[in-house]
């Protein structure tokens, strides 16, 4: 490994671990190591979907590992306000708390994620297309505050939200805009090669 590459690792370990100190400070969260178990007793349910520490073993479900923690917070007032649509996700949110929700944040953010993987050869296909993305959702994918963490999500997964937003189902206009100029080969290629970092 070069310098500039270590170099950049460590930078990228400090500005996670600033983004958890700012989240936990802004939310007045006094979530400690001792009470990373209390939130993961009642994030239980979490792992049902998402999987063990929020890696998910399942494609229709995305895992939580190392997501943005503001993204999750985001999501999870979303569902809990009706804004983002989804009947199961919208039971479990109604029975949150602000602090539960911020807590979750906090808690998924510092966990340590797995790669899903997926179809190498179609990777590489999406790898192009993928640099569009990677200004918002991070140089790794590995998110950028209220935009996902999208690195080793499974493609099955991400290929379902694209064609959502290509299809309107979810909202947003940025994302809408992009997904409708991509063909069902490109959303395969581009979740292939996510899944694959």
């Amino acid at each position: 490994m070069n310098v500039h590459a270590l170099k950049m690792g460590w930078l990228m370990h400090l500005r996670r671990l600033f983004a958890v100190f700012l989240l936990l400070f802004c939310c007045k969260t006094q979530l400690f190591a001792d009470d990373l178990s209390t939130v993961a007793q009642k994030a239980a349910t979490c792992f049902v979907c998402h999987g063990e520490k929020g890696n998910s073993t399942d494609p229709q479900f995305h895992s939580l590992a190392q997501q943005q923690s503001v993204y999750i917070v985001n999501q999870l007032n979303a569902f809990k306000a009706g804004t983002r649509i989804n009947p199961v996700m919208q039971a479990q949110s109604s029975k949150l708390t602000k602090e539960d929700i911020n807590n979750y944040g906090a808690y998924f953010a510092v966990q340590q994620p797995t790669k899903a993987g997926g179809d190498p050869v179609l990777a590489q296909k999406g790898k192009e297309k993928a640099t569009v993305c990677l200004g918002c959702h991070g140089k790794s994918g590995e998110g950028n505050g209220e935009f996902p963490r999208l690195a080793g999500q499974h493609p099955d997964y991400l290929a379902e939200q694209l064609m959502k937003y290509k299809n309107g189902i979810r909202k947003n206009d940025a994302m809408k805009a992009f997904a409708g100029n991509l063909s069902d080969e490109e959303i395969n290629a581009l979740a292939a090669f996510f899944g694959n970092l």
